[in-house]
C-alpha cells in the first residue's frame, strides 16, 4: 500500500484526505490511502519520513519553510520560491517541490484582466512566498504587507489600497473555526476594479471576502487553486 498524506499543525478541517480519497475511486486505485500528519512540532517529522511504503506527502501551515532542513533535495521552483508544499520519496531521497504557486497562477489567470496592474500581497509566510514567485513570473508589480517591517498592516492607507488593483490575502486569519477573526485592512480603499483572492477555502467565503464583497470588489477564494496544487502533486507522485 502507497502512503500519501498532509503534514500541518492542528489541520483536522482539511479537505486534502476526502480529496484525494475521491481521486483514488475516481482512478479506481486501491493501493494507495492517503493520512492526516498532525505534527506540534517539525523536529519530530521524521517519525513520518520512517513510515514504511511512504511516497510523499503535502504540507500546509506553519512547516512550508521548516521542512526544508529535513529534506536532500528541492526543485527549481522551490529553490527560488524558499518555500514547499509537496514532498516526494524517491530512491529513498527526500525531495521538495512546490505546488503551490503553480496552483496559484492557474487560479488567479480566471479572473486576472488588464486592469489588475500592481498587488498587494497581505502576509510574508510560506504562501506569501508561492505568490510572490508568481507574480514575479507575470510581472505584475507587488508590496508584502505584514505585521511587521516597514509595510504593515497598521499603517496601510486607503490610498494605497486604491493603487494596487489586485489584493492577495496569505495568511491564516478567518480560517475555520475562528471564521469571525478578519485582518484589519482599509476596505473603503475597493472597488468595482479590485479583485480579492483569499487563498482560505474553508469558509468558502471569509470575513475578508464578505466586507471585499461588500465594497464591489471581485472576489476569488483558495478552492480552486488548491486543487490546482493538489492535481500537480498526484503527477509529481506518478512520476
Amino acid at each position: 500500500m502507497n502512503k500519501l498524506g498532509l503534514l500541518g499543525k492542528n489541520i483536522s478541517y482539511s479537505f486534502s484526505k476526502g480529496y484525494f480519497e475521491n481521486k483514488f475511486k475516481e482512478l479506481h486505485i486501491s493501493n494507495y490511502s492517503y493520512d492526516i500528519f498532525d505534527l506540534q512540532d517539525i523536529n519530530k517529522v521524521n517519525s513520518i519520513f520512517e513510515k514504511p511504503n511512504l511516497r510523499g506527502f503535502n504540507i500546509t501551515i506553519p512547516y512550508k519553510e521548516s521542512i526544508i532542513p529535513f529534506l536532500d533535495e528541492l526543485s527549481d521552483e522551490a529553490k527560488n520560491i524558499g518555500a514547499v508544499n509537496c514532498v516526494l520519496i524517491k530512491n529513498k531521497k527526500r525531495i521538495g517541490y512546490n505546488t503551490d504557486a503553480y496552483g496559484f497562477q492557474k487560479s488567479l489567470e480566471t479572473k486576472l484582466n488588464k486592469t489588475h496592474k500592481k498587488a498587494l500581497i497581505l502576509g510574508d509566510g510560506g504562501a506569501s512566498k508561492a505568490v510572490q514567485y508568481t507574480l514575479n513570473q507575470l510581472h505584475i508589480p507587488f508590496k508584502i504587507i505584514s505585521r511587521k517591517g516597514e509595510n504593515t498592516f497598521e499603517n496601510l492607507t486607503k490610498s494605497e489600497v486604491e493603487k494596487h488593483t489586485l489584493i492577495i490575502q496569505t495568511t491564516p486569519v478567518g480560517t475555520f473555526p475562528t471564521i469571525d477573526n478578519v485582518l484589519e485592512f482599509p476596505f473603503d480603499g475597493l472597488s468595482e476594479n479590485h479583485l480579492v483572492m483569499d487563498l482560505i477555502y474553508n469558509p468558502e467565503k471569509t470575513k475578508f471576502l464578505e466586507l471585499a464583497e461588500k465594497h464591489n470588489a471581485d472576489i476569488l477564494n483558495g478552492l480552486q487553486m488548491l486543487h490546482n496544487q493538489a492535481d500537480k502533486a498526484w503527477t509529481i507522485w506518478n512520476f
